[in-house]
């Protein structure tokens, strides 16, 4: 007895290839716009930290985190800084600092108290705010002494340039070369933004040196 046996033509294979290569376009796509979203938001802290900075100038005339009549500016709970460095036009700490005596730390308070920035003013160890990667972002003055990000695999340093210096930690390679193309010279280790592999001690990376997955610290001189 003869068995009619039943299968897939080849429009309808057609078809079925025509929906994954949508589908697979879709999510390729998908996966762009997130990444350069991710890069936007990060871009826009860089951009959105000199505002933050002429904003309280304009309005108190002095600067954030150096401001010396910060409790009459802000309020009681605004931290002062300490007296032998207050109001001398620097903004002083290491941007990576977590002590709430410099004025690296007191400035992410004292621009969210002057109604500048959203976050929290009050009852946290560290202000510092964190960027689209997770990472967290910091500011200090460029004092001429700034190598950690600056040094090349020789150890030689090379002075950023930018009266403040602005670090976000934890980006992704792949998000880091795109946000230099964006900003910069698109070249890593050179220009007014300077990426480094924080499992080298901070040393300087090329845009070709740069793993994707791993992540990286990046600071700019503004």
């Amino acid at each position: 007895m003869k068995h009619n046996q039943s299968g897939f033509t080849l429009i309808e294979i057609a078809i079925v290839l025509v929906i994954i290569g949508l589908l697979l376009g879709g999510v390729l796509k998908g996966q762009e716009l997130i990444n350069s979203a991710k890069v936007k938001n990060i871009a826009n802290d860089f951009r959105n930290i000199p505002v933050f900075i002429y904003g309280y100038q304009d309005k108190y005339r002095a600067l954030p985190g150096d401001d010396a009549n910060a409790a009459t500016h802000l309020g009681a709970a605004a931290l002062v800084p300490a007296s032998a460095v207050a109001g001398n036009g620097s903004i002083d700490g290491l941007w990576s600092s977590v002590s709430a005596t410099d004025e690296s730390q007191i400035f992410w308070q004292h621009i969210r108290l002057a109604g500048l920035a959203n976050g929290p003013t009050t009852g946290v160890a560290d202000y510092r705010p964190t960027n689209a990667d997770g990472g967290t972002i910091g500011i200090q003055s460029n004092n001429g002494t700034f190598v950690t990000i600056t040094k090349n695999a020789a150890g030689a340093a090379s002075l950023m340039s930018g009266t403040y210096i602005i670090c976000s930690t934890g980006i992704l390679g792949k998000y880091v070369k795109q946000l230099d193309i964006t900003m910069d010279d698109g070249e890593a280790n050179t220009g007014s933004m300077r990426a480094a592999d924080p499992l080298a001690a901070g040393q300087s990376v090329t845009s070709a040196g740069i793993n994707d997955g791993q992540a990286y610290t990046v600071c700019m001189g503004v």
